[in-house]
């Protein structure tokens, strides 16, 4: 039967395959594009959310000329 290594056993074997230093300069890279992933998610989100606003507020300012335009009319059919 195969005994399973634990976190420590795994640990000390990284750590005699690719030393201290190396672990460590890995880790820092890691954390690195990690936080450089979320900003980049981030950005993409708010342009997304930034988009979608802008084309509500053109929606919107159709929806009022569109209602303006049918109070117009409606005034200018009283007249007619």
């Amino acid at each position: 039967m195969h005994e399973l290594l634990t976190q420590c056993d795994v640990e000390r074997f990284g750590k005699k395959l690719l030393g201290e230093n190396e672990i460590a300069m890995v880790l820092q890279r890691l954390d690195r594009l990690t936080l450089e992933e979320a900003r980049m998610t981030a950005t993409q989100t708010l342009e997304v959310v930034y988009g979608l606003v802008k084309n509500m507020k053109v929606v919107m300012d159709g929806a009022h000329l569109i209602a303006s335009l049918f109070v117009l009319y409606t005034l200018l059919s009283c007249f007619v």
